[in-house]
């Protein structure tokens, strides 16, 4: 038995490695779980009571000595190839060229929402990922039974029931009341949570562009202007925009907002289920107790909010049919936009 072992390692001292696959055979041979090493360690059951520590002490011997010599056998073979490049490279080649990237479709649709919006008085404003209860549902008048209270609507956080991740980005027009006295007038473009399964019209992250205009006298004429505004200066002054009543907790009167499908032009397609319109946002007048909750005195000021995804402007935009390719990252896909600027 002693002298299987100090065969092995004589092997283990004279193997070489010139290239990776006799790199890859040593490996296999000498360091692996069934390697001659590893039944060397089988075999110590067999030998007798008074001989095993010898035994295992020269079995160890060998184990150690094949690590050492499979890290040298890496370290030279690294060096070889290196070495053997260097003495083969062809200066007279053309370098490599430099490939640029592109803007992506959402960051640029965010851009443009933003510069709109600059345009005509709103600043940008920005707030937390991760939200507590009262800022994302309690202070917009959310009752406490509320559908989107719920699990299947909201990622919370397991420890800490109170704290989320925000579903929307108002929290940061919660924030902006609380700490700033009217008037008011931003845009809080973000990334948002909902818990949902991922699908080509559906995903769990996504982006929004929320905005908030208080001050004395704000009316839902104001609302109107400044969205008739955004969709003309966005999809093109012939856009067609129609306001439809609707309903959210945080405001009263709440409508939503349609224009012109973009793609049929109004005649009738399957992106706008062939009624010629399209949503591209919700929005409302600021209920009163939203007001009272950030502290600002609902009967000196009024105003209104608005919400619009950056994904549904973008699918509008560019036609894209599957939310979930803004996510993955797929350079054929990203490189259809390597014109925008």
């Amino acid at each position: 038995m002693q002298e299987k072992v100090d065969v092995i390692l004589k092997e283990v001292e004279e193997a070489k490695a010139n290239t990776q696959e006799e790199l890859e055979q040593f490996r296999l041979k000498f360091i692996s779980k069934k390697s001659v090493v590893g039944d060397l360690f089988a075999e110590l059951k067999n030998v007798p009571n008074d001989q095993k520590k010898a035994f295992g002490m020269k079995v160890n011997e060998v184990k150690q000595a094949a690590q050492a010599k499979f890290k040298a056998l890496i370290d030279n073979l690294e060096t070889s190839i290196q070495g053997g490049a260097s003495d083969h490279e062809d200066l007279t080649l053309p370098s490599a060229g430099h490939t640029l990237g592109s803007m992506h479709p959402l960051n640029y649709i965010r851009s443009q929402i933003i510069e709109i919006f600059e345009r005509i008085g709103f600043n940008v404003a920005d707030g937390p990922e991760i939200e507590d209860d009262f800022h994302n549902f309690t202070a917009l008048n959310f009752p406490e039974n509320h559908p989107a209270r719920e699990m299947q609507d909201t990622f919370f956080i397991e420890k800490n029931p109170d704290i989320l991740l925000r579903t929307h980005t108002s929290n940061v027009q919660v924030r902006l009341m609380q700490k700033q006295k009217p008037p008011i007038r931003s845009i809080m473009p973000g990334r948002v949570y909902r818990n949902e399964a991922i699908s080509a019209r559906a995903h769990c992250v996504f982006h929004q562009v929320e905005g908030l205009y208080i001050d004395k006298n704000v009316s839902f004429v104001d609302l109107k202007q400044t969205l008739y505004h955004f969709a003309k200066e966005m999809f093109g002054k012939d856009t067609k925009v129609r306001f439809r009543p609707s309903y959210f907790p945080f405001t009263e009167p709440s409508a939503e907002i349609d224009i012109s499908c973009q793609i049929c032009k109004g005649d009738g397609c399957q992106l706008c289920k062939y009624t010629g319109w399209v949503e591209i946002a919700g929005s409302g007048m600021v209920d009163p107790n939203v007001l009272a909750n950030c502290g600002i005195d609902n009967e000196e000021y009024t105003g209104f909010a608005f919400g619009m995804g950056i994904e549904r402007i973008s699918q509008l935009k560019f036609r894209v049919n599957d939310l979930r390719l803004y996510t993955e990252n797929d350079v054929r896909f990203l490189k259809q936009f390597s014109t925008l600027h």
